[in-house]
C-alpha cells in the first residue's frame, strides 16, 4: 500500500479537483493525507458568523466535514494566510502565502513528507489551473518539497481538461445553457484554465466517487458562489464534470491514458 499526498491551497479545493482520486486511493486502502496551505481567510464570509468567529474558523470547521467525507486519514495546515487574488492588496499581506520563502514552505512540507514516508505527492499544474497566486505558490512549494525530501516521493500535478471542457460547453450553448465561461478565455493569470489534453498524462475514472464529492463540496456550505454553483448542476452535467480526474506527471512521455496512476 501507498501513502499520497495531497497539498491544495485552500479549503473546498480538495472538494473540487481531487476528491475522487483520494477516496479511490482510500477505497484500495491506501494511506491519504490532505495537507492545505492556508485558511482561505478571503473567501465567502457566511452571515450566521457566531461573535467572534472568523472565515478561517468556519472554513477550517468545514474542512474536517469534507476531509471526513472523503475518509482522509490526516489533514494538516501550513500555516499561510490566504494571498487573495491577482492584484489584490492582501497579495502583499506578510503572512500571505505567496510571500512565504520558497524554501520555508517547502521545507514544513517536506518534513511531513518524511514523517509519513511519502509515496506520491500530488500538487497543481504550473498556474494553478486558473493562475490563482496561491495555485501557482502550490506548484512551486510541491515541486521544491520534492526536492528537499530524504525519500523523492512520485510527483503528480492535478490539472483540468481544456479539450474536454472546451466540448461540455460547447454541449452546453448547444442545449441553451450559456453561462458566458470561456475556458480558452483569460483566468486569474491571463492564462487559458488547465490544460490542454496533449500535455495531461492521466485521465482518472472517479465517477464511482460522485457521491462523495458531492458531500465533500456540500461540507463548506459558506462559499455560496463556487461550491454553490457546482452543487446546482443537473446530475447528468456533475457527472460529467467530475467523474474524471486529469493529472500531469513531469518528466512522463507524452500522451494522455485513460487509466488509474496508481497502477501504473
Amino acid at each position: 500500500m501507498s501513502t499520497l499526498v495531497f497539498v491544495h491551497a485552500h479549503p473546498d479545493d480538495e472538494a473540487s479537483q481531487t476528491a475522487g482520486a483520494m477516496c479511490r486511493a482510500v477505497a484500495e486502502g491506501h494511506r491519504v493525507v490532505l495537507v492545505v496551505a492556508t485558511g482561505g481567510e478571503h473567501g465567502e464570509a457566511p452571515p450566521d458568523l457566531a461573535p467572534g468567529e472568523t472565515v478561517a474558523d468556519r472554513r477550517r470547521v468545514e474542512l474536517a466535514g469534507s476531509a471526513a467525507a472523503i475518509g482522509v486519514h490526516r489533514v494538516e495546515w501550513l500555516g499561510y494566510v490566504d494571498s487573495g487574488m491577482t492584484g489584490w492588496d492582501q497579495n502583499d499581506h506578510e503572512h500571505a502565502f505567496v510571500q512565504a520563502p520558497l524554501d520555508e514552505a517547502a521545507g514544513r512540507l517536506a518534513a511531513l513528507l518524511d514523517e509519513e514516508s511519502a509515496d506520491v505527492l500530488v500538487g497543481y499544474d504550473w498556474h494553478g489551473g486558473y493562475g490563482h497566486p496561491d495555485h501557482v505558490q502550490v506548484h512551486k512549494v510541491v515541486h521544491r518539497a520534492a526536492q528537499l525530501a530524504a525519500r523523492r516521493p512520485r510527483l503528480l500535478e492535478s490539472s483540468m481538461n481544456r479539450d474536454l471542457m472546451r466540448g461540455f460547453m460547447a454541449a452546453a450553448r448547444a442545449a441553451g445553457m450559456n453561462d458566458g465561461f470561456d475556458p480558452d478565455g483569460p483566468m486569474d493569470d491571463g492564462n487559458p484554465m488547465g490544460s490542454l489534453e496533449a500535455e495531461l498524462h492521466w485521465q482518472v475514472d472517479v465517477a464511482a466517487y460522485l457521491p462523495q464529492r458531492r458531500a465533500a463540496l456540500a461540507s463548506h456550505a459558506s462559499q455560496t458562489t463556487d461550491v454553490g454553483g457546482m452543487l446546482s448542476m443537473p446530475e447528468e452535467v456533475f457527472a460529467a464534470f467530475f467523474g474524471m480526474e486529469h493529472y500531469i506527471e513531469p518528466g512522463r512521455p507524452p500522451g494522455m491514458q485513460r487509466a488509474w496512476f496508481l497502477d501504473a
